[in-house]
């Protein structure tokens, strides 16, 4: 039996220490759907619906983003079923679809939860990010970001969006929490105990 001793994923400690974020610690992080959770194009059908592919990989960062005690919020200035359903089958309880100003939409869901801008980390791709990247404690963008977003982030991903980049930024700021590792360990149980 194959035995992991210690995870493989690795990020300069230089990096850890911004996506620890600068107050307590990352305890939300926000994330736009095109051209994050998704690769940016729009699929849209005879009848006007849209289809939109999203990464598995990218889904179960969410997961485990919320697993490791960091709230994903899913922000997006498009409202679509096909959004509207992953938000759901991920179990997000937080999410706002059809947005047009994404930091008045952020404000009163930081409030509500006692958050300060210091404790977000938000990854983004295009000009309707950037009043919430300039604000977040961490800030990130996928490799096929506009070069604006690109120029404020803390960290850009080698992956593009819809292809990775979303769980590499989930799985940075567990590593940066120091719950990555708990979490790994826990998906190497077994049912029965193995």
């Amino acid at each position: 039996m194959r035995e992991i001793t210690t995870p493989a994923l690795r990020f300069e400690p230089e990096l850890l220490l911004k996506a620890q974020g600068q107050g307590l610690g990352v305890k939300l992080a926000i994330f736009d759907v095109d051209g994050v959770l998704t690769d940016g194009r729009l699929f849209i059908g005879e009848g006007g619906e849209g289809f939109k592919a999203f990464h598995a990989l990218d889904g179960h960062g969410l997961k485990l983003l919320a697993q490791g005690g960091i709230l994903p919020v899913v922000i997006t200035g498009r409202d679509s079923p096909a959004v509207r359903r992953r938000v759901a089958d991920l179990g997000l309880t937080h999410a706002l679809f059809g947005v047009s100003d994404k930091l008045a939409a952020a404000q009163p869901l930081l409030d509500a939860q006692g958050i300060d801008w210091a404790d977000v980390a938000a990854i983004g791709d295009d000009w309707p990010d950037l009043p919430l990247l300039c604000r977040a404690g961490f800030a990130a963008a996928p490799a096929n970001a506009h070069p604006e977003v690109k120029a404020v982030a803390d960290h850009v991903s080698a992956l593009r969006g819809g292809e990775g980049a979303a769980r590499e930024f989930c799985d940075l700021l567990l590593v940066a929490a120091g719950r990555y590792e708990l979490l790994l360990r826990g998906h190497l149980q077994t049912l029965d105990g193995r």
